[in-house]
């Protein structure tokens, strides 16, 4: 049989009319000498136009090298070189660009094509080959497919000879066509038509004395048409008339005009009537998506219009086609790229699939950093290697992103390394603690100038602190995290703190004077550190510790602030937070009915201020009163004392005492 007939793919259809190097005229050998005038005039003007063409391409190159991430720049530079007809350097180019940038249909056609009508041979064919393989990665693209279908069918020698080998492969091409595009509504009926039509070419290659292998191979192409008619596509009463017709061809009694399914089998025809009314039900859908005249804001919306549709019908192999068939028409839109990978998350859970899908997401959008820590988790999730997942984490670093983004990089690095490392399976392959000091080393280094005195920097030492403590079991470490915080913050000079540390029943009371941030770190210090910590001569005991701790707001700013975090959740702590108001005990009530000189003209007024607490901000007269009185900074109240009373000498005479005596004080106890 002749090659056309084996090759049903190649046609005008699937050529697309275009020229492997445009730019490269035919030369014509036989020109006369009469046409020597208009050569030369022609000959001049192709200087001029090589000069001009000269010149661009060093100012594209100069930008290339000032900016290597500007993508139309890249499109540029191509172009000039494509007219230029610079093999090499255009290689160079294209492969430059891919490195940063994923690759349009368009763009792999044209670089396949391009080599393909410069190389000849079986190296030339294997990478060729390989440049269609990485374009139908990239983006679904019907004619890409094509394409590739027509350039294995046609190059490689194996198919073209039929031989068991080439028809095996160019079966599994063209299988991964249809299970990559097969669902596609608008245009997947020509890789079904070209799938049908190399098993028909197969057909009219086998012997005709070969009644069993003629057999099997006519119940292949029956079972292509019956999967085809069970696919809602366009022209599906097209593809019945062709069914009916071939089947008439195999002497079946069928009447082939009739657009009815008469003759037809039960199951056949129930999946057509099927397929056919899921047809019916997307066709306003496809040509919403389809118009020209709309902006692409509208395009966008009606794309997850026609989404939405596919998802509350339950079938995830179409939602699937329909993704990547938006982000074929929108490759930088990073709500699409979100939208898509967290319904993979949630319904798909196939590990290589989901992979890949963030590959090409943070190819298309590198600026987003959910994206990246998506894509680090996914990795995770799929048992990949330590080597690619670190690769990955190394190339989110090179992007642009936003400081808490940077920061959430860099902690769920941290996590999937804790993870691992804490999996006894894992741990067998290698990976130490050293790793997550390292992560959390390099994030403070490049981080702390930027988070100075902010939640990102507490959170990020407050982790490691927690980790050297528990999972590497270091105090010491864990110390010296928490020293380095203090001093990454110059916290020394910004706590103020007045040393006026009170111990009774057991509890702890530090009054200092700081912004809120400080009051969060003294208490995730808690939360994470250990008994005896002491830091710059500020002493803290914690072998006995409740938790409670009196804090002086240097505004009422911060202390509203403060006061707004009650029962909110610390580092996997709850917080209780409340405005000092130590109600009359009685007691202390008592106590100040006797030592007044008319206790009954003042029990009323007593009785009254006994239920609250007056703490008049930049006034020397403070009131604290009540069984809490305990609770009161030294350099108010003395413990126990009514400012109404007299001042003995005693009280006169104790004074602050020092970062020495405290600790002292702390050692007898």
């Amino acid at each position: 049989m002749d090659e056309e007939a084996l090759n049903p793919l190649t046609s005008e259809e699937g050529n697309n009319g275009d020229q492997p190097m445009p730019d490269l005229p035919d030369q014509d050998l036989s020109s006369s000498d009469s046409d020597s005038d208009s050569d030369s005039d022609s000959g001049s003007e192709d200087g001029d136009d090589q000069a001009h063409q000269n010149l661009q391409l060093q100012t594209l190159e100069a930008e290339l090298s000032a900016n290597p991430g500007n993508y139309d720049t890249h499109v540029q530079y191509i172009k000039i070189l494509r007219q230029m007809a610079d093999i090499e350097k255009l290689r160079q180019a294209r492969e430059a660009m891919n490195q940063l940038f994923p690759l349009t249909p368009s763009m792999w056609q044209d670089w396949a094509k391009d080599e393909a009508s410069l190389s000849t041979g079986s190296d030339a064919f294997w990478a060729i080959e390989k440049l269609y393989e990485r374009g139908v990665f990239e983006y679904l693209s019907i004619s890409l497919w094509r394409d590739y279908l027509d350039f294995v069918k046609e190059n490689d020698p194996s198919v073209r000879e039929c031989s068991p080998a080439g028809i095996s492969k160019a079966r599994d091409l063209f299988e991964r066509a249809l299970t990559a595009a097969g669902l596609h509504v608008s245009e997947g009926n020509k890789l079904w038509e070209a799938y049908r039509s190399f098993e028909q070419a197969i057909f009219h290659t086998i012997d005709e004395k070969d009644n069993q292998a003629r057999e099997k191979q006519i119940q292949r192409v029956r079972s292509l048409f019956h999967r085809q008619l069970s696919v809602p596509h366009v022209n599906m009463r097209s593809t019945l008339l062709d069914y009916k017709a071939w089947e008439v061809e195999r002497g079946n009694i069928l009447d082939a005009g009739s657009s009815d399914l008469d003759g037809i089998s039960f199951q056949v025809a129930s999946a057509y009537k099927k397929a056919l009314e899921m047809y019916d039900g997307r066709d306003h859908l496809e040509e919403q998506i389809c118009l020209q005249d709309m902006s692409d804001s509208e395009r966008l919306q009606n794309f997850m219009n026609y989404l939405r549709f596919e998802q509350s019908s339950g079938d995830p192999a179409r939602v699937q086609t329909l993704y990547e068939r938006a982000i074929t028409a929108f490759p930088i839109s990073s709500y699409l790229w979100l939208d898509y990978t967290r319904y993979l998350d949630k319904t798909l859970k196939v590990g290589n699939v989901i992979t890949n899908v963030y590959s090409r997401a943070v190819m298309n959008c590198p600026c987003v950093g959910e994206l990246w820590v998506q894509y680090m988790l996914s990795l995770e999730r799929g048992h990949a290697s330590e080597k690619e997942i670190a690769s990955v984490f190394e190339k989110s670093l090179l992007c642009t992103l936003t400081l808490d983004e940077y920061l959430d990089l860099y902690l769920t690095r941290v996590d999937g390394l804790r993870r691992r490392i804490s999996c006894a399976v894992e741990a067998e392959h290698g990976l130490e603690y050293s790793l997550i000091r390292e992560t959390f080393q390099n994030a403070s280094d490049y981080l702390s100038a930027y988070l100075k005195n902010t939640d990102g920097l507490l959170r990020l030492h407050a982790y490691w602190a927690r980790l050297e403590l528990n999972l590497h079991k270091d105090q010491l470490a864990a110390r010296g995290v928490w020293e380095t915080l203090l001093k990454l913050c110059n916290l020394l000079c910004q706590l103020r703190v007045n040393l006026s540390v009170l111990v009774h029943k057991s509890e702890v009371i530090i009054h200092v004077s700081i912004p809120f941030f400080c009051i969060k770190w003294l208490t995730s210090l808690y939360f994470v550190s250990h008994p005896g910590l002491e830091s710059s001569g500020f002493i803290f005991s914690f072998e006995l510790v409740k938790g409670l701790a009196y804090v002086d707001f240097s505004d009422d700013a911060h202390l509203v602030a403060a006061v707004a975090k009650n029962k909110q959740m610390l580092l996997g702590k709850k917080l209780s937070i409340a405005r000092s108001d130590p109600k009359h005990g009685k007691k202390e009530h008592a106590r100040g009915a006797e030592s007044n000189d008319s206790a009954e003209a003042s029990n009323a007024p007593r009785a009254r201020q006994g239920q609250q607490s007056t703490y008049n901000r930049g006034s020397d007269n403070v009131q604290l009163k009540g069984r809490n009185t305990f609770a009161t900074p030294r350099n108010i109240l003395a413990l126990g004392r009514s400012t109404n009373k007299p001042t003995t000498e005693k009280q006169d005479d104790e004074k602050p005492k020092s970062n020495d005596e405290f600790r002292n004080m702390f050692l007898k106890g």
